[in-house]
């Protein structure tokens, strides 16, 4: 079996390497020149179904690269007021899934990540027998009779069983597999930023802010701040922020507003919150800040499995307001791998593996909509509706276990 995969990303990579370890003849067709044409560097939580993913689909060198690259990190997810009081935490950290070494979840920067993933496929770009054929972007496929003929934009032509797309949220293979499925745009929009965590920025922060967990400021007035901190390399740290909040919110210019006004307008919204907060904005470096409008995808509806599926954010892509995107990713590659593992014909696996993938699938799209959409809320009631029912969680064990069960 030949399996062509479009795109070099996380899940198209972890899928290559299961496929390759289960003799499947496998190419990585991606757009960027070389493997250092890499997107700008960020944070990945990686949780049980991101790691069972890649302890099944690695081999022992890219697992033990991962393992040197990565730390271990809490599973905690922690709700503030605007002062810092607390209104909830949600500690997972001694679950059975975080005392198993395989599944204890861990923190990666996302270039490491990509290169233990690198790491064992041949990214030599010397020619047609690379298994990434680096600056060889898809440009369309046709089916045939034996499965699929890829046509990549360079000119050049591959024939293959099956087609997989993990080409990205704007997918050129979903486009043309499956056209009338397109992201949404939320209405909502995150200003995201970066400080470095120096040791005198550090000292005057809580060490709730710098441990590693995920914190949320929940305001009683519109608006939703995370924050957390990540290992940016070269033993240095980093505190991310975003601000999320309903388009309507913002002034009509924020289209074309600048770094400096992204940062003000942030400034602007946090400057009656506790001191060690709007030191963090204060501080932030500015090449660091963007809007990011949020989309997603709708509800992934059933459709006749053929020659060519899609995995990651190029069928399911979703806000990062749940956290899981990336994992997802992850355990589509695993999934299809094991479907693909089976005695049956090559549509009829893929009729498995889209049938299992939007069942979870759904489930993470309906949960990270959910939360940008309750982070963004515009009316005061439901905000304050949440913050009591997070006191309460908080004061009340079993209201906690039922708010915050272990999955």
């Amino acid at each position: 079996m030949r399996v062509v995969i479009a795109g070099a990303g996380l899940g198209g990579l972890c899928l290559a390497h299961g496929l390759r370890r289960a003799g499947v003849d496998v190419v990585v067709l991606e757009r960027h020149a070389s493997p250092d044409a890499k997107p700008a560097s960020y944070g990945i939580h990686l949780g049980a179904d991101g790691l069972r993913a890649l302890h099944a689909c690695l081999p022992e060198r890219s697992r033990t690269q991962l393992t040197e690259t990565s730390s271990t990190a809490p599973d905690i997810v922690r709700f503030h007021d605007q002062d810092l009081r607390v209104l909830a935490e949600r500690d997972h950290t001694h679950t059975s899934a975080n005392t198993d070494p395989v599944t204890r979840r861990r923190a990666v920067n996302r270039d490491a990540l990509r290169d233990a993933l690198l790491a064992g496929l041949n990214t030599a770009n010397t020619g047609r027998d690379d298994v990434i054929r680096w600056g060889s972007a898809f440009d369309r496929f046709e089916y045939t009779k034996d499965g699929v003929l890829v046509h990549a934009a360079d000119g050049h032509t591959v024939a293959a069983d099956l087609l997989v797309g993990a080409d990205g949220a704007n997918s050129r293979v979903r486009a043309q597999r499956l056209p009338g499925l397109r992201r949404r745009d939320l209405g909502i929009v995150n200003i995201a930023g970066r400080v470095r965590l120096t040791r005198d920025l550090a000292g005057t922060l809580p060490a709730a802010l710098v441990d590693g967990a995920v914190t949320n400021i929940v305001p009683a007035r519109p608006g939703w701040m995370f924050l957390s901190t990540w290992d940016a390399g070269a033993a240095e740290r980093v505190i991310v922020w975003a601000w999320a909040a309903h388009r309507s919110t913002y002034p009509d210019d924020l289209g074309t507003a600048g770094p400096a006004r992204l940062l003000d307008l942030v400034r602007d919204r946090t400057g009656t919150w506790a001191a060690p907060v709007r030191r963090i904005i204060a501080e932030t470096d500015l090449a660091t800040v963007a809007a990011i409008p949020l989309k997603t995808m709708p509800e992934l509806p059933d459709w006749q499995p053929t020659a060519v599926t899609l995995l990651g954010d190029a069928i399911h892509a979703m806000t990062p307001m749940a956290g899981i995107g990336a994992n997802t990713a992850l355990r589509d590659a695993d999934t299809l791998r094991r479907h693909l593992s089976a005695d049956t014909a090559p549509v009829a696996r893929i009729a498995g593996y889209e049938r299992e993938m939007r069942g979870y699938a759904n489930a993470a799209l309906a949960l990270s909509t959910r939360n940008a959409r309750g982070a963004a809320t515009t009316s005061r009631l439901p905000r304050s509706v949440f913050r009591t029912v997070l006191r309460l969680a908080e004061a009340v064990p079993p209201v906690k276990q039922r708010m915050f069960p272990v999955r």
